[in-house]
């Protein structure tokens, strides 16, 4: 998440945020709320890892599982490299 624009930055594409931490704890909230009931037709369980990612920018225990996994996934990829 850029601090100066207050945007998640998913690749090419910025989503706005609430500046306020309640705020993006609900949308956060909400997102995961909306990837447990991903099998009704309009949800989906891609509302799990994002509302995943917004949390990881106010609480402290989903940051660091967001970079452990940011890890694995640099690694897993480095030696797929290799492997080439």
């Amino acid at each position: 998440m850029d601090p100066q624009s207050g945007k998640l930055a998913l690749g090419s594409v910025q989503i706005p945020m609430p500046r306020s931490r309640i705020g993006r704890v609900i949308v956060g909230l909400g997102l995961i709320f909306g990837g447990v009931l991903g099998f009704l037709p309009i949800l989906g369980f891609w509302m799990l890892p994002l509302g995943f990612l917004v949390l990881s920018h106010d609480l402290p225990f989903v940051r660091r599982q967001r970079r452990r996994i940011a890890l694995w996934w640099a690694r897993r990829r480095g030696r797929k490299a290799e492997q080439r």
